[in-house]
């Protein structure tokens, strides 16, 4: 019976070649959208997993309390690891690390830069490496040792045997190559090029290790297995208030999952608010609405076709077929044409994955050996072919084999609502992905387009070093005497980050009991010049001795602590300060959020990056010969690095830029599904009115009023489509929207203009369709009558 299922349904799709290829090529792309989709979802589900201890890992965060006004603070302060390891025993381990960052490594002629961490002794403990050569036991035992990942040591050393090789870090001190791990795997949070352990002998280290204010390290515990967090927790908050205090007002502390870190990463008012996860469900309903968008249309089609199945139907109930014989026969057409769709989807999976994974900056693979594969393959075809067979078998086999025999049955009249909800249901979707793709793309050029406070053109950033702090002077003296650099500062942290947090000044007429979070920022003189910040008064540093203790507020400190006249004004950071000027507000942190109130101190010798502004209409790539030249000169044992800061504050949107570049691909590639169904709807329409589009050219009818005709038809159910998205749209991009501190507006003009698009597109295609019987002679269409 089987056998006669699959041969009856082979038949069927090849007697009907344009109906199985306009259904096949829907559902190949449906399915290849699909596919490639669910690839980048399984690749964000699976973030951190290949930890074996992913369950018992978790990252040590504050929220920290400033005059109700709550940030969530990752930083910690040194010895909080080793307090919380030797005093709650559910801590299994705890960890103390750095924040990435990159050093230069040399060997012999090589030079190479990796990022990285500093990491405390049971860093390998708690985080799964897989180790290529060395020990996990001894590899950071050595203050003066560094483990490298496989690639860095083949960069630095080629074939050679890299164990016990000395290398120069930051050409000032050396260390000995103890260990080579695998590189981490994409889908880790924890990605690194080299680990190198704390030097606890280190007199700035030991100072660090006495200190409970300074929060500058992040500290990561594993916990025994069915630990209370919430005890922990407690236990941690004491542990750090017994030690400072103070912080009692302001921070409470918590551990953070390893299994949110990726997807649940965002936090607002010290609330865990989401992240990654939207767009992770947001585009597997993407996948699911394509997938229904090509079950749709055979849906349609099979409906539309229906006087051509309903003899069919009548012959085989009269010689016994049951309904459910019927049901399955008419299944089993969809599962085969599904089936073959999906075997053309996986080609094209494949030829498209490498363009893919650029898009998205992931090495995601269709590995067709694994069990999942194969359970997800068929998962795919069973909805798609259930899905899509479902309504034409029900409908199809529920024929009367009297009336259709005897000729009394109009087949596919009790198909036009069903079918005319369907097309419904295919524009409504259409017009809600244009319209939420439009919207998306509006609010990253509202962010985009934002007032920054400085000038991001023609300014380059190059990372400092000893040497170049040392030699400041002459290099700031060479640069300018080029005649292409405008001028030239030091900062502590690029203009594009903030490093620094801190709770406000003190300063006359405080009010009592008032707590604010203020960036802050070391600078040189000239950095109002070189960042090309706009003053509102006052004046920029100018140099020692007279900035030594000089401060610049910017303007959303000076309106948070509520000052009428800032300049002149005393405060007290640790030390006595004197405001000289007030700056315009400059992001540097994320810009979809407000910009927080910031101290801008003078003091040049803590400076961990140059700025140099070109002179306009310069030449980059000359500039940067002259630039290289000169830094080469007096930063020798570095190689030269620089980043143009407008690219820098590019990447600030690269989420919001993939996810806006995804939509416009997926929603494309679903109206064009709609497209394909509806031009197959639109032709087999016309195959059944041909005749009547024959007498009305007999009795003088138009091209025009017959195209007008037939399009009328699907125009309206355009227009229904219209009405229903428009509400449905607003409402899911007005939420979408609420996550943004600055966010557009959703204007009724660009759901007017979609609307419009919709139905330019729907005449388009029904016209292109319809043109041909329009143009054709009436006579053949008559003839037989």
């Amino acid at each position: 019976m089987i056998k006669n299922y699959f041969k009856i349904a082979w038949r069927n799709l090849f007697r009907n070649k344009g109906f199985s290829l306009t259904n096949l090529l829907g559902l190949t792309i449906g399915m290849t959208c699909a596919i490639l989709i669910f690839l980048w979802v399984k690749d964000e589900l699976s973030y951190n997993k290949s930890q074996k201890n992913y369950n018992e890992i978790y990252k040590i965060m504050a929220n920290r309390n400033f005059n109700n006004q709550i940030f969530t603070d990752p930083s910690m302060v040194l010895p909080l690891a080793e307090a919380i390891e030797n005093n709650i025993p559910q801590i299994k381990h705890a960890v103390v690390t750095t924040y990435p960052s990159s050093i230069n490594i040399t060997y012999g002629e090589m030079k190479l830069k990796k990022t990285g961490y500093t990491v405390s002794t049971h860093f390998f403990d708690v985080f799964s490496v897989k180790f290529i050569e060395g020990n996990a036991a001894r590899a950071i035992a050595d203050p003066s040792s560094i483990v490298l990942t496989q690639s860095a040591a083949k960069a630095i050393f080629g074939n050679a045997d890299p164990i016990n090789k000395v290398v120069k870090i930051d050409n000032n001190h050396n260390a000995k190559v103890t260990a080579v791990v695998a590189d981490m795997p994409g889908n880790t949070t924890m990605q690194f090029g080299y680990i190198i352990p704390f030097n606890y002998s280190n007199e700035d280290v030991k100072h660090a290790m006495t200190e409970w204010v300074n929060s500058s390290w992040q500290v990561y515990v594993q916990t025994l297995p069915g630990a209370n967090i919430a005890a922990i927790e407690k236990r941690i908050n004491a542990i750090k208030y017994q030690h400072d205090p103070n912080d009692k007002k302001i921070s409470t502390y918590f551990a953070f999952p390893m299994s949110r870190w990726r997807l649940y990463s965002d936090f607002k008012d010290g609330k865990n608010v989401g992240g990654m996860i939207e767009y992770v469900r947001m585009f597997t309903i993407i996948a699911i609405i394509i997938l229904l968008i090509a079950c749709v249309n055979f849906m349609n089609l099979s409906t539309a076709r229906s006087e051509k199945r309903a003899k069919e139907v009548g012959i085989r109930k009269t010689l016994g077929s049951g309904k459910k014989q019927l049901v399955l026969q008419f299944f089993f057409e969809s599962i085969i044409l599904t089936f073959i769709s999906f075997a053309f989807s996986i080609l094209a999976v494949y030829l498209l994955l490498p363009s893919f994974n650029v898009l998205v900056d992931k090495q995601l693979a269709l590995d067709i050996a694994q069990p999942v594969f194969w359970l997800g393959a068929l998962a795919i075809i069973l909805f798609t072919g259930v899905v899509a067979g479902s309504y034409p078998a029900l409908y199809l086999s529920s024929f009367n084999p009297v009336k259709v025999l005897k000729g009394t049955f109009v087949a596919g009249k009790n198909a036009v609502l069903p079918r005319h909800v369907l097309i419904v249901l295919q524009f409504i979707i259409s017009i809600l992905l244009i319209s939420g793709t439009i919207i998306v793309y509006q609010q990253i050029n509202l962010i985009k387009n934002r007032d920054v406070g400085y000038n991001p053109n023609n300014l380059i950033t190059i990372p400092g070093t000893d040497d170049t702090q040392k030699n400041f002077t002459v290099i700031k003296q060479e640069l300018l005497q080029t005649g292409m650099i405008n001028s030239v500062t030091r900062t502590m942290s690029p203009i594009t980050e903030v490093w620094w947090k801190s709770p406000s000044p003190d300063w006359e007429g405080k009010p009592a009991n008032t707590n604010m979070i203020f960036s802050g920022l070391t600078t040189d003189n000239d950095f109002v010049k070189t960042m090309g910040i706009k003053m509102i008064e006052g004046k920029d540093f100018s140099g020692t001795p007279a900035d030594s203790s000089s401060m610049l507020l910017n303007k959303a400190a000076v309106e948070a602590m509520g000052l009428k006249n800032p300049i002149g004004m005393k405060m007290h950071s640790r030390k006595d300060y004197t405001v000289i000027g007030v700056t315009d507000n400059i992001v540097m942190e994320s810009p979809f959020k407000p910009v927080d109130p910031m101290m801008i101190y003078y003091n040049p010798e803590n400076s961990g990056f140059i700025s140099i502004r070109l002179n306009n209409g310069v030449q980059p790539q000359k500039a940067l010969a002259s630039i290289e030249t000169i830094f080469k000169k007096y930063n020798p044992a570095y190689s030269f690095e620089y980043q143009f800061v407008d690219k820098e504050f590019g990447k600030k949107f690269l989420a919001e830029e993939l996810i806006s570049r995804l939509s416009n691909i997926f929603a494309a590639l679903a109206i064009f599904i709609c497209c394909i169904g509806l031009a197959g709807l639109a032709a087999f329409t016309i195959e059944k009115r041909i005749r009547e589009i024959g007498i009305r050219k007999v009795l003088g009818a138009s091209v025009q009023q017959l195209l007008l005709l037939i399009s009328k038809e699907f125009l309206k159910l355009v227009l229904i489509a219209f009405v229903i998205a428009v509400p449905l749209t607003w409402w899911f991009m007005h939420n979408w929207l609420q996550k943004y501190e600055y966010r557009t507006t959703i204007s009724v003009w660009m759901f007017t203009i979609v609307g419009l698009v919709i139905m330019a597109l729907t005449l388009i295609v029904v016209s292109i369709n319809t043109m041909s019987a329009a143009l054709r002679n009436p006579i053949k269409s008559l003839r037989t009558e």
